[in-house]
């Protein structure tokens, strides 16, 4: 089939032969089985960085703004430099689900999925620090344009400061009904593989109600086109937005036009850097090495690579800037950050951003699992510091030497920026065990023409649908879903060989002699599901008793319904109780 065809020179988004329920199952696996050591490890840490944050943010409210390293000249530090730097961070998971999602790149489709839940919960972690600084975070809702208490107390909607609000509220809600419909086909499958009733309540919720028909499908596609759609210019419009509250003012170091896009992309080369930080972990604690594979991080540092070069390009374009200006205030704003007491931060961002992503442009380090985790962490490192630079730099000498003064963190400030990472992870590592990570719907879409498995298929036999379509026989009726008889036309030999099997060890049916049995009654096993075993020959607790791992594993690949499904409820077990009772 030449729609599946393609070129050879392309590497395989999926490794190690895998076949349609092997999907199924090896994502179904993190939230079906139980935590590993590496897990309860790392998730006691950032539990641990969580509620120490937690402890200092109590403390904050309850003494005041004070206990923060603020001063009289730089009023606005630690707490927007972390603001900005989870807003940037934000901003690839929206970028890889919608931007690419448009553009029908295949290589998201493994990623995209803790792209999106780390979007939001960056973006949870960035709302923390405008509250607290308000000093009086149970007066928030004043930023929302509705009547209070004093009347006459509204919002200034030219202040970039309550665009912010809008904009970032706005890109959360776009990105948590996205993140949450894409979600739906994997909680059904989940829903469905499930054991306990409780388990299976909780999914079934959580799914909508997802059958899985057609029309499902349809709006599921068309829901998740103009949810792209919308959230697209999103991904310009928050971090430009952020970006005003500094390119408005008139301090020299801000009053920039280039500050919307070189925000954009640093925020898209720092949000591309936690994601390669979180895959690269995920991989290999979740052992999905096979979907998030070498080529999926190497496409990611492809694009770290590109974005840190424009972020490169924007800082000599400052440089230029200002001296091309004549401003002697401008000039100096630059020159203190590279020569001035925070000389240190300035070239630690330097290096971290512009030289760091350089090694990118070598094949062999970008497809380094190691080195792309060292990358990714120093990016994320280079990227605060750019934003303590633009921030403190700026407002530490102004234009009355006398008001000079140094800005030095507390344990407070420093506390609550690692009880937010805390949280994040917190966050994170329990998505991990309760939200199927990878979008298996979407993957298995491209397994036929990303799969190492049907490459191998093509290389060997050509570009010939009936040597790679249906590299199992049944495969497809996994695939599709439908009744024995809708497909026997495709592999009718090979299901008559199986069915053969199957009944050779558990019996067939005389009905001259014998009572057919309600199936239904067996826990698992609904009207299609009875239906397809009388098509098999199956109609009594006799021949279901007698099922055993081989038996299962032939049924599966012959009915394609819900592998796994019979083993773990064990129809066997339970048509036994059915017969003697």
């Amino acid at each position: 089939m030449a729609s599946h065809y393609e070129a050879p020179i392309r590497r395989p988004l999926v490794t190690g032969d895998k076949s349609y329920h092997d999907v199924t199952v090896d994502v179904a696996a993190p939230v079906e089985g139980k935590a590993n050591k590496q897990w309860w490890i790392v998730f006691s840490i950032a539990l641990v960085a969580f509620l120490w944050g937690l402890g200092c943010i109590i403390y904050t409210i309850s003494t005041g703004i004070g206990v923060w390293g603020l001063n009289r000249t730089v009023n606005w530090a630690w707490d927007i430099t972390n603001f900005v730097w989870w807003v940037g961070i934000g901003h690839a998971g929206t970028l890889i689900s919608a931007v690419l999602l448009l553009f029908r790149q295949k290589w998201r489709m493994a990623i995209n999925r803790s792209a999106e839940a780390m979007t939001i919960f960056s973006v949870i972690q960035a709302g923390l620090f405008p509250i607290i600084h308000m000093g009086r975070p149970w007066l928030a809702y004043w930023v929302l344009p509705i009547p209070n208490q004093f009347g006459s107390l509204w919002v200034n909607f030219n202040s970039p400061l309550l665009w912010d609000v809008f904009a970032i509220s706005t890109y959360l809600s776009v990105s948590l009904v996205f993140w949450w419909t894409g979600l739906l086909p994997d909680f059904a499958m989940i829903r469905d593989r499930a054991i306990t009733p409780f388990t299976k309540r909780v999914y079934s919720i959580l799914s909508f109600g997802w059958s899985g028909r057609a029309k499902d499908w349809q709006r599921f596609e068309e829901v998740s086109l103009v949810l792209a759609g919308l959230a697209t210019p999103l991904v310009l419009s928050v971090h430009t937005i952020v970006s005003f509250d500094f390119a408005t003012s008139v301090i020299p170091g801000w009053h920039t036009t280039i500050f919307p896009p070189y925000f954009v992309a640093g925020a898209i080369f720092s949000g591309f850097a936690m994601v390669n930080t979180l895959l690269i972990i995920m991989r290999k604690v979740s052992n999905l090495e096979n979907y998030i594979t070498i080529q999926h991080i190497e496409l990611m540092n492809i694009v770290i690579m590109i974005t840190g070069s424009i972020v490169g390009v924007a800082y000599i374009t400052e440089l230029f800037i200002a001296w091309y200006s004549g401003v002697e205030y401008e000039q100096y704003a630059f020159l203190n950050r590279a020569t001035g007491p925070y000389w240190w931060a300035y070239w630690a961002m330097m290096t971290c951003n512009v030289f760091s992503p350089q090694f990118m442009w070598f094949p062999k380090l970008r497809r380094s699992i190691m080195f792309s985790f060292f990358i990714s962490i120093v990016v994320n490192i280079g990227m605060w510091f750019e934003r303590f630079v633009i921030i403190v730099t700026s407002l530490h000498r102004d234009y009355l030497p006398s008001s000079w003064t140094m800005f030095s963190p507390t344990f407070v400030d420093i506390g609550i920026f690692i009880g937010t990472i805390g949280f994040f992870f917190v966050l994170f590592l329990l998505y991990s065990r309760t939200f199927p990570v990878i979008a298996q719907a979407e993957v298995k879409s491209i397994l036929k023409s990303s799969g190492s498995k049907y490459k191998k298929l093509r290389a060997e036999h050509g570009d010939d649908a009936k040597h790679y379509d249906m590299p199992e026989g049944a495969a497809a009726v996994v695939e599709t879903s439908e009744a024995i008889d809708d497909v026997s036309d495709v592999a009718e030999e090979d299901h008559s060989a199986k069915a053969d099997s199957l009944l050779s060890s558990i019996g067939t049916f005389d009905p001259n002699t014998q009572t057919a049995d309600d199936l239904k009654r067996i826990s698992g096993v609904g009207p299609k599901m009875e239906e397809k075993l009388h098509q098999l020959g199956i109609f009594t607790f006799e021949q279901v008793s007698k099922m055993t791992d081989r038996e299962y594993d032939l049924l599966d690949s012959i009915t394609g319904e819900f592998p796994g499904r019979a083993k773990r409820d064990d129809w066997a077990g339970q048509a036994a109780k059915l017969k003697n009772s």
